[in-house]
């Protein structure tokens, strides 16, 4: 078992840090609303840091899900952040999905104090981490993910090292463009059939076993019908990790049409005040 800390209890971090308490591992938290942390360890244990750096004090592992890279940088580098008491034989775990460059630019910092640095994104959203099913899509050594790697499954069923730092991140943006062509082509789709009269759930149910079948199409298809969407990922975090995606793709020339388009029809979602609905309301702007 591992002395670790986790920083950031959100809907993503807090089930997390939850799992590796239920595995046993010795936990200690922050969270920037500090009731938060105290409310955590209230239901499963361990300890609640006032500070990042406090958090971060005589662990071996230190684990971090925030917000973006601003928030990355604020508990790892900014004042009283984990890296001012992390070092020799200490690895930071970012599960944050953040920019490639802001990876690199804290491995490097890691580096230079002499402890290791892996950048973790995931996939699967809040059922996947409160279900400890996670997807993890790692950056980094092979000596470091390999210590940090039994620690992750406490909350993952797949974890894999994809090359240096920054591959993670570039993973997880190749994830998201799937993502969003995915349900984009689900929604209209969904919006064709209602419009054809069709009996949707019998129809989604046939297709989805077939070529067409998705995991979008089986989780989020009968819901896109219903006109639910206050459930899973919001259109206001995949718009945050789809301006990552395209800043990405204008650094290394990648050609993504699809992707700006739909970044825009999310858009048009946080207009109609669909900010925090789900990212299978794509279908609502086809139904406005």
């Amino acid at each position: 078992m591992a002395k670790v800390a986790f920083l950031g209890l959100g809907v993503m971090g807090g089930p997390m840090a939850r799992h590796l308490a239920a595995k046993g591992h010795d936990v200690t938290v922050y969270n920037r609303t500090k009731a938060k942390a105290d409310e955590w360890v209230k239901a499963h244990g361990g300890r609640a840091a006032a500070t990042p750096r406090e958090a971060a004090e005589g662990q071996e592992i230190v684990f971090a899900c925030v917000g973006n890279d601003d928030d990355l940088r604020q508990v790892t580098t900014g004042p009283e952040g984990a890296f001012a008491a992390m070092g020799k034989g200490m690895v930071f775990v970012d599960h944050t999905t953040a920019s490639a460059e802001v990876a690199r630019e804290l491995s490097e910092a890691a580096g230079k104090a002499g402890f290791g640095f892996i950048d973790a994104p995931v996939s699967g959203g809040q059922a996947g981490a409160e279900n400890g099913v996670l997807t993890v899509m790692c950056g980094g050594d092979a000596d470091t993910f390999a210590r940090v790697e039994p620690v992750i499954a406490s909350y993952a069923r797949a974890c894999r090292l994809l090359g240096p730092v920054g591959a993670g991140q570039l993973a997880k943006m190749m994830n998201q463009i799937c993502i969003a062509g995915l349900v984009q082509g689900l929604s209209e789709a969904v919006h064709f059939g209602k419009q054809a009269g069709l009996d949707i759930e019998a129809v989604l149910d046939v297709i989805s076993k077939g070529a067409a079948g998705s995991w979008q199409m089986e989780n989020r298809g009968k819901t896109m019908n219903a006109g639910k969407f206050d459930f899973g990922f919001a259109v206001d975090w995949m718009r945050k990790d789809l301006s990552i995606v395209l800043a990405e793709a204008r650094r290394n020339k990648a050609k993504l049409p699809v992707t700006a388009l739909v970044d825009q029809f999310y858009a048009e979602v946080q207009s109609m005040g669909g900010g925090r609905w789900d990212t299978s309301s794509l279908i609502a702007r086809l139904e406005k």
